[in-house]
């Protein structure tokens, strides 16, 4: 039986286009690196700019995976996963409150 693949993203239409830059999901993040991406050379390395306005960059260095909170419109907060709130009482202790509109988030941080 083949291995089953990932449904394409869902290619942007004219409506976000128009409204700018958009948040990037896992889905397309995984279609970037099958096609856009793939042929990149392995030791290319991954960076990450301090802000929209490239207003300083550092290597990739690490993740977590958490769950997101927008506070403003396009920054927020992130909180440990309920399985992990589960194991830890000291976690618990730190996060009493969860915003309800907390997601699933991969999170990404810079070396420096």
């Amino acid at each position: 039986m083949p291995a089953s693949r990932p449904a394409e993203p869902e290619q942007p239409d004219e409506e976000n286009q128009e409204e700018g830059d958009q948040p990037l999901t896992l889905d397309v993040l995984r279609h970037l690196v099958r096609t856009d991406w793939a042929r990149l050379p392995g030791k290319t390395l991954v960076v990450l700019s301090r802000d929209t306005e490239g207003n300083g960059y550092s290597p990739f260095c690490g993740y977590t995976h958490s769950r997101y909170s927008p506070v403003y419109e396009l920054t927020g907060e992130t909180y440990p996963l309920e399985s992990e709130l589960a194991k830890d009482r000291e976690l618990r202790d730190l996060f009493p409150v969860v915003p309800d509109d907390a997601v699933a988030a991969l999170v990404l941080y810079p070396l420096g």
